[in-house]
């Protein structure tokens, strides 16, 4: 592989690397990130917008935080390559769907299912795929509801549409998933230990899951005796 080198585009914007394979489409890559950093917008704008809609509709914020990410051009280089995929602007935006990214933490698991439907039906957003990994999770544990949708940015000559991953899950959902990155990520763990690790952490998931149900219930509970469950 060629040397990685740092690239200066414009003062205040620097690539921590822009590979051999793209210096001579620096221009063209920054004007696909700044694509996607607009798309991201949008989405953080419509689910404050559903947050709002929702709390008028059933007297409480189902949102507790958003999130949002630009993939890193080292992850993208990376992903490319062990795709098997060349380096370029076009490729990037036609092979990838998780440059952008949006993270919705709920405070319930109802929360979820019902804001990603709300979002569903709106007439600009076309959903390219749903992955359930709440109602069958990963085999390491891992829970969320994923969607790749195509959201447009309005331009000054023109209406794109471009795709963003988005992450729909609950607090304690966000919480394991947080310290599973941290700690099965860690180097040179032995691979006895890293098994034994990794059926922990598929325990904890169980615990949280089970966590998740019960404070479902005490909501249903503190409704069912007409109380309302809060809004912030």
């Amino acid at each position: 592989m060629e040397e990685i080198k740092e690239v200066k585009f414009a003062p205040g914007l620097t690539a921590d690397i822009l590979f051999v394979e793209l210096q001579s489409q620096g221009r063209e890559y920054l004007r696909l990130m700044s694509y996607y950093s607009s798309a991201m917008l949008e989405m953080e704008t419509k689910f404050k917008v559903l947050n709002i809609e929702f709390s008028n509709k059933f007297d409480r914020n189902p949102i507790e935080s958003i999130e949002t990410r630009l993939k890193k051009p080292r992850s993208i280089y990376e992903k490319m390559n062990r795709l098997g995929l060349p380096i370029s602007v076009d490729a990037i935006e036609k092979n990838l769907n998780d440059i952008a990214g949006v993270r919705v933490i709920c405070s319930f698991v109802d929360d979820i299912y019902k804001l990603a439907d709300m979002l569903a039906v709106q007439d600009d957003i076309y959903v390219v795929q749903t992955k359930d990994y709440i109602k069958n999770p990963k085999e390491s544990g891992y829970r969320s509801l994923h969607m790749i949708v195509e959201v447009p940015i309005f331009l000054s000559n023109e209406k794109r549409y471009m795709r963003v991953e988005v992450q729909l899950r609950t607090i304690a959902m966000d919480f394991w998933a947080s310290l599973e990155h941290k700690l099965r990520y860690k180097k040179d763990i032995p691979a006895e230990t890293a098994d034994a690790i990794a059926k922990q952490l598929q325990d904890c998931a169980e615990v949280v899951a089970r966590t998740d149900k019960q404070m479902y219930d005490i909501r249903k509970q503190i409704e069912a005796s007409g109380v309302k469950a809060g809004v912030e």
